[in-house]
């Protein structure tokens, strides 16, 4: 789920501060300049005139605190935290660079410090609306949830007209499973500035959550003008595939976003074949070999030059395209097949008897990964629970935390990865990629899921519409993996027992709590 973004920094003031010496007439009006680079939006440009201003005088205060807007600006909050606190070594007490430092600190994903830095800030100036904002934003980083929105609506109470505040609330909401409200509150952001993308983006997300498809997957469309990730959206020569007929033509789809995400949404590629068009889809090379499965599906390195093609399209525009609801998802009983030369070496490798797989871990580097992975003393408890064989599918850095043998090496790509799957009982892992290909495999998983999960596993259930052989374990409070656990060895128990149905029998219930 995307964050709400914290709010920009305030405008540049033109006055100077200056508490030991006067600039000299050079450094003044490089300090001018760069105020005025600031006011047209040219942050960097900005940020080196008044770089050169400190150098020239460092108790000049005014450079100093316009050289840390100017940093934030610029989305370079390591250098505005470096300029927030060479400035607070002569001005301690100032609110605006403790707003400032708090501001740089959530940006760089350490809320602990940021929450600090705020509530000094607070102290200084309670009615600035902005640090109320930003505190909130911390806690929420913190899965403080209550405190989040204590702080975020104090920021609407002084100013309704921050729409950052309505937007960060919209997440904070969402966070909790209160969707109607989020939904209300991104609205009221999008009132406000109907351009402002991550209201739309934290929408986008309480409405998949909502199972509103409809309007989800096309406010979704959104997330290709953040600026956090615009970059991974260049306009491709020629047309955007517009959902008409395929039939003689070739449809080139670039994957985006995780491996899982591009698992989970390749089902809607055979719908074109079967058009008559050819799909080719740009994706990661580690995919390749498994993708090769799907019939009349091309699968080409996303890093390798484009052939030729007549219309291309995201990948995550799929969904909207097809006009997906819950009830229309396509081939929710598994669409992919492993190698079964794959399989068979596999099956030779592995110990007789029931079999566990187990997955513990995302990808570090996924800006949820500290809440939808195992922590490593969780791990040994997910181990003690299996009641079969647990074999070992985590790969990555922390492969070897279980003491189970490590299979990483051999696990070069999802072709290995699915022909060991196919040959396991029952999965349990995270939401992370091998989730997605358990599920496309239609092999028995069950996912753990934090207590504010990504949107396509919604709320208040235990099943899925994307995957029928998937059975999800949601947190009852953030961080509470202990009960998700103790959920699974219940489950495991009792589906153990004679006369209960086996844990590969797809679930239609909704009985988990809503988040």
């Amino acid at each position: 789920m995307a964050a709400a973004s914290n709010p920009p920094a305030p405008q540049a003031s033109t006055a100077a501060y200056s508490f030991a010496t006067s600039p000299a007439r050079g450094d003044h009006d490089e300090y001018l300049q760069g105020l005025l680079l600031l006011r047209a939006g040219q942050a960097a440009a900005a940020a080196e005139c008044l770089a050169a201003a400190v150098a020239a005088v460092p108790t000049h205060a005014g450079a100093r605190v316009n050289l840390v807007r100017a940093w934030l600006a610029a989305g370079d909050p390591r250098r505005a935290l470096h300029a927030a606190d060479a400035a607070l070594a002569l001005l301690p007490d100032h609110a605006e660079l403790l707003f400032s430092r708090g501001t740089a600190l959530n940006q760089l994903a350490l809320p602990h410090a940021a929450r600090e830095t705020l509530t000094c800030a607070l102290a200084l100036a309670p009615r600035h609306a902005p640090t109320h904002l930003n505190l909130g934003n911390a806690y929420a980083d913190l899965d403080d949830l209550d405190a989040a929105e204590y702080y975020i609506r104090a920021a609407l109470h002084l100013d309704p007209r921050l729409v950052e505040a309505h937007a960060s609330l919209g997440f904070v909401l969402t966070s909790q499973g209160r969707l109607a409200e989020a939904i209300a509150a991104c609205e009221a952001a999008i009132e406000l500035d109907p351009d402002f993308v991550q209201a739309h983006w934290n929408r986008a997300t309480a409405l998949l959550l909502a199972g509103d498809f409809a309007r989800g997957f096309a406010a979704y469309e959104w997330r290709k003008r953040h600026p956090r990730f615009h970059a991974d959206f260049p306009v491709l020569p020629g047309p955007v595939w517009t959902g008409d007929d395929p039939a003689g033509r070739t449809i080139l789809v670039r994957a985006e976003q995780g491996l899982g995400d591009t698992i989970q949404l390749t089902r809607y590629l055979p719908l074109i074949a079967a058009s008559g068009g050819t799909p080719v889809l740009a994706c990661a090379r580690p995919l390749l070999r498994l993708l090769a499965s799907l019939p009349g599906v091309h699968a080409m390195p996303k890093d390798a030059p484009a052939s030729r093609y007549d219309a291309w399209i995201d990948q995550m525009s799929l969904p909207l395209m097809f006009g997906t609801r819950p009830d229309t998802i396509l081939a929710a009983a598994g669409y992919l097949r492993a190698d079964p030369a794959l399989v068979a070496c596999w099956r030779a490798r592995l110990p007789s008897g029931r079999k566990i797989g187990l997955a513990w871990a995302g990808n570090p580097a996924h800006g949820n990964d500290h809440r939808r992975s195992l922590p490593p003393r969780a791990v040994a408890q997910l181990v003690a629970a299996c009641d079969a064989q647990p074999i070992n599918l985590q790969v990555g850095p922390r492969s070897s935390e279980a003491g189970l043998p490590d299979l990483s090496a051999p696990l070069t790509d999802f072709a290995e990865t699915a022909a060991l799957i196919a040959n396991l009982d029952l999965v349990l892992t995270v939401d992370t990629a091998v989730a997605h290909a358990a599920g496309a495999l239609g092999v028995p998983c069950w996912v753990m899921l934090p207590f504010a999960p990504d949107w396509r596993w919604m709320l208040g259930r235990d099943d899925t519409p994307w995957y029928a052989s998937l059975r999800l374990f949601r947190q009852p409070r953030p961080g509470d993996w202990d009960s998700v656990i103790e959920q699974i060895r219940t489950a495991l128990r009792r589906d153990a027992e004679p006369d209960r149905e086996s844990p590969d029998t797809p679930r239609t219930t909704h009985s988990a709590p809503a988040n």
